[in-house]
């Protein structure tokens, strides 16, 4: 992805690329959810005309210009989407700072502590649970963005780290890696837009975060500029030395202070990178095949077991409807059936004789739950479109439907049961309306003790933001309780933001709670720092 793209001002990504829905998945949701509910979209002018006048006395640093303004005051959440596109977004800051350095960095925390303002961080604006949504607040706000700190400061070949100002986006990154023969291997689906300091705060997971490992594995030290200071993370290879204060970093969403700077491990270049596609006959089938494969030590670098229904309903939206046919002939003759069948997609990186017998090891134990290989040809068809996908958000609303997300981890003993309950949770919360909705789930990472689950649903916009919007919390909270019932995290890999902080204690208790509360108050006395996000 080249910088120099045009983002859609109201929707996902470069305005040049569109991805639509192909006949068979139109005809899906209509035939589960109705004919789309298409909504006008709130003009861009009269949007720009709505930014207030700002607060903030002048500055030389800082962007007034109400487009600006405009582009942070939100992130990329369904509540987002509703409020930019309906036209109810109330709530801008003031200004936007775009630093080139980090004493400039410094330079605008002094000057925002004199003034009393309240600073957000800004990194690549693609948080989906409410991290950049502005506060109610009597205090100017300003948006510090880091878009311009997006430099390879230094690299340790040696050592395998790398060093880098925290704004830079995952292309970029990748893009001073690679010549020089590493790469970082970090690949959420927001990977063209998301930044490295935005997946440190937020403790980002990437696709094939087995093999390379998450964030928290990933990053080696930094520093943090804090309204008490600076707070500098060496890189020790390992230290006995007290609480590692890397771990207050690590999900700090921006309220310790502006993290500017990156030091990250490295991997070198793998010489293969597969990714194969099997099916099993069932869910139980699959899922028994996964868990001992994540209890196995293969080196796997990713895998993502799709149930059922997000089976059937990701092959709806493939398109090639004569491939799939014959596919689901082929399936059938191996004694899988089509309404039963689950996908899930083996990664293996290294070296071409490390990835041979990965494979061979791997579906050694797939053939013992009847899962049937297909190949290459699907998993390569999943990286080319793995950044794309997201773009079905934008083909969706255009057409009437919104799409959302929810996920959670759990102990292997709770998944099936977890899954079903979400699932559950949000089909019955829009009955009262008359309302269907349409949900599919699948593993996004396994680990040797439980694993991620990933939900998507699709429901009908309304017929007005406000009741869109209702419908959205609706559903938020019928979901997020069903998750707290059964005991997962309210967050396997997109932070807690406003979206999740009212069950944020369900998860750390009382005493945890207060913990993060003294430990923010410390290095933020005067409560200036992105407040009101992840704390309940």
């Amino acid at each position: 992805m080249s910088r120099q793209t045009v983002r859609r001002w109201n929707g996902w990504g470069d305005v040049a690329v569109s991805v639509d829905l192909p006949p068979a998945g139109i005809h899906l949701l209509h035939r589960l959810l109705g004919a789309g509910r298409v909504q006008p979209d709130f003009p861009l002018d009269d949007m720009l005309a709505r930014v207030p006048p700002t607060r903030l006395p002048a500055h030389p640093r800082i962007c007034f210009d109400p487009k600006a303004r405009l582009d942070h005051a939100h992130g990329q959440s369904l509540p987002d989407w509703i409020r930019l596109r309906g036209g109810i977004l109330n709530r801008f800051p003031d200004g936007v700072a775009q630093p080139t350095s980090i004493d400039e960095v410094q330079a605008l925390l002094h000057w925002a502590a004199e003034q009393e303002i309240i600073v957000i961080p800004y990194g690549g604006g693609t948080s989906v649970v409410g991290h950049l949504e502005v506060p109610e607040t009597k205090r100017p706000v300003l948006s510090l963005s880091l878009e311009r700190l997006n430099r390879l400061l230094s690299i340790d070949a040696d050592s395998r780290l790398a060093t880098f100002e925290a704004g830079v986006c995952g292309p970029d990154l990748e893009n001073q890696l690679q010549p020089r023969g590493f790469t970082l291997g970090h690949y959420p689906q927001s990977f063209e837009y998301s930044s490295l300091g935005g997946w440190v705060v937020t403790r980002s997971c990437g696709q094939q975060s087995r093999y390379f490992g998450r964030i928290e594995q990933i990053f080696a030290g930094g520093e943090v500029l804090t309204p008490r200071g600076p707070l500098r993370l060496p890189p020790y290879s390992a230290s006995a030395a007290g609480p590692d204060l890397r771990q207050f970093v690590l999900g700090s969403e921006g309220r310790l202070g502006i993290l500017t700077k990156v030091i990250v491990k490295i991997s070198p270049l793998p010489e293969r990178d597969d990714i194969e596609g099997v099916f099993f006959p069932s869910w139980d089938h699959g899922i028994q095949a996964v868990r001992n494969l994540a209890g196995s030590g293969v080196p796997l670098s990713m895998v993502r077991l799709s149930n059922a229904q997000e089976t059937f309903t990701q092959l709806a939206l493939a398109g090639h409807e004569a491939q799939i046919r014959w596919l689901y002939r082929y399936l059938k003759l191996r004694g899988i059936p089509s309404d039963k069948t689950c996908l899930c997609l083996l990664g293996f990186i290294g070296s071409g004789r490390l990835v041979r017998a990965a494979r061979r090891e791997s579906l050694a134990i797939v053939g013992r739950y009847k899962g049937v290989s297909v190949g290459r040809r699907i998993g390569e068809v999943w990286k080319k479109n793995r950044f794309r996908s997201a773009y079905l958000r934008n083909a969706l609303w255009d057409r009437g439907y919104a799409v959302d997300t929810v996920e959670t981890a759990v102990n292997w003993g709770k998944v099936t049961a977890t899954m079903t309950a979400m699932e559950r949770a949000l089909q019955g919360a829009l009955e009262s309306l008359g309302e269907h909705l349409h949900a599919f789930t699948h593993l996004s990472h396994i680990y040797p003790t439980g694993s991620g689950i990933y939900t998507t649903f699709v429901f009908r916009l309304a017929d007005t933001p406000l009741e869109t919007l209702r419908s959205w919390q609706v559903l938020k909270q019928a979901v997020s309780q069903a998750i707290v019932d059964a005991g997962g995290t309210i967050s396997h890999q997109h932070g807690v933001g406003g979206d999740h902080r009212r069950y944020l204690q369900a998860e750390k208790g009382k005493v945890g709670i207060r913990a993060l509360q003294h430990l923010f108050s410390h290095f933020d006395p005067d409560q200036r720092m992105n407040p009101a996000k992840l704390l309940p």
